[in-house]
């Protein structure tokens, strides 16, 4: 239970984070492409994870030198690939998914795109039944209040569909994926180290098509180093790293559930920090949400049944 606790936690501050660097994106998009954006800010959440993994391989390595020889083993190695194809595969979505999210922020409104993305939080359920998932019926519950809430907080009653709308969907879909994908392996291996590597492929990739389709000058990168260095060193290094360390302890569904936070988050930083006020029915979206989520939380009567026998 404290494990679970504690990888609850840190999906909310990851849902903080992330709702905290949506300004970050919009404005980087006001100087470069949504490719040199991405690519920049992944090596950035590369790079800044490499000095904590060091630090991390130091702690372990102490007290463990008589083991050394020990270490080269067949599970090892199945270890690092397991390692390598959860950073690569990891990598490979976020990219996909990230760079949905950029260029579709630029044909459709940051209110229609946070609930869209949202709906991670039904196609995550959905996805994890289709492969063998369980989930407890008191979790649609939530998950379709939750819905209701992001409604009422992102929209204004009128809805149409865009290109940038069907991108922002398509995204929604490579972030779920992404969560089920990190669900598999974040018990298997070394959740920093994966993240390192998922952010040095998307950065990889995403330089690709930079090359292609955009024209970037350093000049225009400097301008925004901010938005660039928030949404790489903190957005990526630090968020999508204690999401993968999180997972590990947390059912994909209550995690996506959790992250969708990201929205409500995002509201209430705008009104603190903005000084941007709230319609009441963004406040009853907000209060349906987090309803939702603590009532996700609640434990199942197996796991009330187990914690009195424990006792």
């Amino acid at each position: 239970m404290n494990k679970k606790l504690r990888g609850n936690l840190m999906l909310l501050l990851t849902a903080l984070i992330w709702g905290s660097s949506f300004v970050a994106q919009r404005a980087g998009m006001e100087y470069i492409g949504p490719f040199t954006f991405n690519g920049i800010r992944s090596i950035i959440g590369g790079l800044v994870l490499i000095p904590v993994i060091l630090l991390l391989s130091k702690a372990d390595a102490s007290g463990s030198e008589n083991a050394e020889a020990e270490l080269f083993t067949e599970e090892k190695k199945a270890g690092q690939k397991t390692l390598l194809l959860g950073g690569i595969s990891c990598g490979v979505i976020l990219f996909i998914a990230s760079s949905l999210q950029q260029i579709g922020l630029v044909y459709t409104t940051a209110g229609k795109a946070g609930f869209i993305t949202a709906l991670y939080i039904v196609i995550v359920p959905i996805l994890g039944v289709s492969i063998g998932k369980k989930v407890r019926p008191i979790v649609w519950l939530c998950v379709a209040l939750s819905v209701v809430g992001l409604y009422l907080l992102c929209m204004d009653g009128r809805f149409s569909f865009s290109k940038g709308d069907f991108l922002i969907l398509l995204c929604a879909f490579a972030f779920s994926v992404h969560i089920l994908v990190i669900d598999h392996f974040s018990p298997k291996t070394d959740g920093v180290k994966m993240s390192c590597i998922q952010f040095f492929v998307c950065g990889a990739i995403s330089l690709l098509p930079m090359a292609v389709f955009e024209t970037p000058s350093w000049s225009a990168i400097l301008d925004c180093w901010f938005p660039i260095l928030y949404a790489g060193a903190i957005s990526c290094g630090v968020a999508y790293t204690l999401q993968i360390v999180a997972q590990k302890d947390t059912d994909p569904t209550i995690a996506s559930l959790l992250l969708s936070l990201e929205s409500v988050l995002a509201a209430i930083s705008g009104v603190v920090l903005l000084h941007e006020q709230m319609a009441p029915r963004e406040l009853l979206g907000c209060v349906i949400m987090f309803a939702a989520i603590i009532i996700a939380q609640l434990p199942s009567r197996e796991e009330r049944l187990a914690a009195k026998n424990y006792e």
